[in-house]
């Protein structure tokens, strides 16, 4: 009965938006939308709980982990990043903090470097990589390194940033699946979005190629993600920005 009502109640948002829009203040209602929009991506992620098994056999984190630990221990990623002490697993952790605001962030530029004539694209370019790999969630059930391996390849830096975004994973993650991590493919959509749809501010795309760089080492280094989650949530955002420019140069090419 809930997934039913959720899409009742999806169904009558997009409704009344669309109504509104039609007879009603235009331009204002067409801005709402843009944050309806992200208000209803995270309504899509917590609808992934439903999907979360009963039981868990670990067998893929089984194979993950032995990748993990040539990345971080042979191939000294922790060592270097803990080199500084505690400011690079800071730096770190904000980054994986602040994907929660890439969208409402993403948006607010396109307002202020005035490319709105754009919006429809860059929203469907960042939730196209952003909902893909929510739709791969059932395939691959699968938990987070630091529970299925507790006290294991944990962090040797633990800071207030690093308590926080445990809290906020234990008390409003999902456990369906960690595979593949959508914060990397969301961040690396932002990315890809700006430099297809905002390319005279390459310092914007780039930026945020670096910023989602910096959340794909975090998800592996905090023990938030296996390094394969993170590498197929990079695949998947190149996946959508090919088939979003692909259509947008095919609709270019029409109009």
């Amino acid at each position: 009965m809930r997934p039913w009502l959720t899409l009742g109640a999806v169904a009558a948002v997009l409704f009344a938006l669309a109504y509104a829009e039609e007879h009603g203040p235009r331009r204002a209602i067409s801005y709402a939308r843009d944050w309806v929009t992200l208000a209803l991506l995270l309504a899509a992620y917590r609808e992934m709980d439903w999907f979360t098994p009963r039981h868990f056999d670990n067998h893929l984190e089984k194979v993950w982990i032995v990748w993990d630990r040539t990345l971080l221990h042979a191939l000294g990623l922790r060592q270097i990043i803990e080199w500084t002490g505690p400011w690079v697993p800071s730096v770190l952790e904000i980054s994986y903090l602040l994907v929660y605001a890439v969208g409402p962030f993403l948006v607010a530029m396109v307002y202020v470097h005035q490319r709105r004539q754009w919006i429809g694209w860059i929203l469907f370019l960042y939730v196209l990589g952003t909902l893909a790999a929510y739709g791969l969630f059932p395939y691959f059930p699968s938990s987070p390194p630091r529970t299925v391996f507790p006290q294991q390849d944990l962090p040797g830096v633990t800071t207030f940033l690093r308590r926080f975004n445990l809290f906020l994973v234990r008390g409003y993650g999902i456990h369906s699946s960690v595979f593949p991590s959508a914060h990397v493919s969301s961040a690396f959509s932002a990315a890809w979005a700006l430099l297809l749809f905002v390319p005279d501010k390459k310092v914007l795309g780039w930026g945020m190629a670096v910023y989602a760089t910096l959340v794909s080492i975090a998800t592996v280094y905090g023990r938030y993600h296996f390094a394969v989650d993170a590498l197929a949530g990079l695949g998947i955002s190149l996946a959508a920005a090919g088939v979003v420019r692909a259509l947008a140069a095919r609709h270019a090419s029409v109009s």
